[in-house]
Order: C-alpha cells, then structure tokens, then sequence
C-alpha cells in the first residue's frame, strides 16, 4: 500500500513539473529529436559520391547549417502565408456565399439559409479582433522556440565528441565505461534510425500532396504540404487533421463540392499509400508500439503541452521503448508496450 502511494505520488509530481517546465523542456526535447534526425542524416550522407569522403564534423557542419536554414525558411512561409490567407479571406466569403445558395436553389429552400443568415449566427458571435493579440504572441512563442531548437541541437552536437570521455569516468573506469558506450552507441543507433526513417517518410508524403494540391490548383500548396508533413508524426488523428484543412481550403477557394471531394480523395490515397504501405517496409520494428500505449501516449502529452506534445508523443515514446529494449532488466516493460513483442 506504502509503495502505490508512493508510486502515485511520484507519477503526480513528474507531471506537475513536466507541465510547468514546459518552456524549458519543449525545446530541450525538441533540439534532442532534431539531433538525432541529423545525426542519422549525416551518417547516411558517408553514401554519397562527394560529400561522403567530408570528415565526420563537416558533415554534421553542413547537416547543421541546412537544419538551420530549414527553420528560417519554415518560419518565414509561416509568417507569408497568414498575411496571404488574411488577404483571401473576402474572396473566400463570397465564393462560400455562392456555393450556399447554389444548394439551396437545388433544395428549394433559397429563401432560408442566405449567407446573411449563415453568418449572422455563426462569424458575427466571433470577435476576431480580440484574438490578434493571442496570435501574435503564439507567433512570437513558436519563432522563440524554433531558435530555441536550433541553439541547442548546435550545442548538442558540438559536445558528442567529448561525451565518450564522460561516460568513462562517470562509470569509474575503462571496463565499465565501454559496457555503457556499447549500450549508449546500440540506443543512439536505434533510435537515430527511427525517426530519420519516419521523417524521411513523413517529407516523402508532403512532396507528394505538394505535388497534387499544385496540379489541382489549391492555394498555399507548400505551407499545407509542410504542415501535414508534420502532422503525420501525429499517427492515426494526424493524416486526418491533415487532409481536412486543404479539403476546407478548396471548399472556399472554389466554392464546388466536387473539387473538395477529389481534394479529399487524392490525398487520402496519398496517406493510404504512404501510411499502409511505405512505411510498414520502412520502418520494420522500429515503430512496434501497442495501439493502446500510442493512444495513450498522445493523451498524456497532448494534455500537458497540447499540440507540440501530441508532435512529440510518438517519437518519445517510440524511443523509450528502444531504450528499455537494450536494458536488459527492462526489457520485459518494452515487450508489454510493444505491439507483437518483438523489440
């Protein structure tokens, strides 16, 4: 009974301090995974004709610029794109004015849902005024964290190379020291595989619904090619969060039920491809996690840190999960979390 309440009492305050040091950890954690990615990235480029005869440090110098640069460029088509969308918007209210009596002349019923009506009772309750405010300041918080992200990913990697002589003398000598190295080398490995196979897939699937929203001439093409790329770290809500905003988007633009329908339909196939059928090959046990503990996973960070917590829920799981698996006395609780047991 005395070792339950203190295991509840202990869950309790990792979660209270995990919510509080939210704006120290988020970027901590998020630098950690981008390390890992580029790290896994710049041991892939060794393949390369050219750039694989670089040095280990050049290689991860030039990974790191273009991270860099990435992050720039990402929020610069952030900022763009608001003030575009900002621009579109009347259009937008009159093409959705058009497509509303459109279907209510087919209906018979043109004379009851006017735009008038529509939006007196939906976007006129809704004072956007007042959330200028709170957007700048969620803008200013997410270029902070991004700066954040990249500063410490540089620190990270400039302070691998001495982390081997640390691990030795925290461990108290030579013997001991290469165990844990061994240990720590198979985790990193592991670990860095994963998430540059996920996002190599997750990039492979924004290029490819780039490519079709630009072929059916959905506006900001790049900007929602991105942000499903990134919301497919989300697994099952993400891909589906993901379509239903460029779905939305032709609704609007074109103000036609059938263009939002091969919206939807060309980048579901895109998701169903990419989901069921490169990634399963890709990934191999990699990503091996119980539906359950997923779900669970994104339930508890997504409460704590809301959608940059549902972002990171899975990679962190799915590396804890790793980490148990090389620990041997562990390794039973990363079978239980497993989907088929096989880590």
């Amino acid at each position: 009974m005395r070792n339950a309440t203190y295991g509840i009492a202990l869950t309790l305050m990792i979660g209270w301090l995990l919510w509080i040091g939210k704006p120290v950890l988020l970027p901590v954690l998020a630098a950690l995974i981008s390390v890992y990615i580029l790290l896994a990235a710049a041991q892939s480029m060794r393949q390369l004709p050219v750039v694989g005869r670089l040095p280990d440090w050049a290689r991860r110098a030039v990974i790191l610029i273009a991270f860099t640069l990435f992050v720039i460029l990402l929020f610069i088509l952030v900022l763009n794109n608001l003030g575009q969308v900002a621009a579109a918007l009347p259009s937008y209210e009159t093409n959705l004015e058009n497509l509303i009596t459109r279907n209510a002349s087919l209906l018979g019923i043109e004379d009851e849902p006017t735009w008038a009506n529509v939006r007196s009772v939906t976007l006129d309750q809704v004072d956007f005024r007042s959330w200028i405010a709170p957007a700048l300041l969620s803008l200013r918080g997410f270029g902070t964290t991004l700066f954040l992200v990249v500063l410490y990913a540089s620190f990270f990697i400039a302070e691998r190379g001495a982390m081997a002589g640390k691990v030795v003398m925290a461990m108290g000598g030579e013997e001991a020291g290469s165990r844990a190295i061994s240990l720590l080398s198979r985790v990193n490995d592991r670990i860095g595989q994963y998430l540059f196979v996920k996002t190599t897939l997750n990039v492979i699937l924004g290029a490819i619904c780039y490519v079709i929203m630009l072929l059916l001439g959905i506006e900001f093409a790049l900007f929602w090619a991105v942000l499903i790329a990134f919301l497919n770290y989300i697994p099952y809500i993400g891909s589906l969060i993901g379509v239903i905003f460029p779905v939305l988007l032709s609704l609007a633009q074109f103000g036609t039920l059938s263009m939002a329908g091969a919206v939807l339909v060309a980048l579901t196939t895109a998701q169903l491809v990419v989901g069921a059928y490169l990634e399963p090959r890709m990934m191999g046990r990699a990503f091996n996690l119980s539906p359950f503990v997923v779900l669970l996973a994104l339930a508890f960070w997504s409460t704590l840190w809301g959608l940059a917590g549902a972002l990171l829920a899975v990679p962190l799981t799915a590396s804890l999960v790793i980490v148990l698996a090389e620990i041997q006395s562990a390794r039973p609780i990363a079978v239980l979390l497993s989907a088929n047991g096989k880590v």
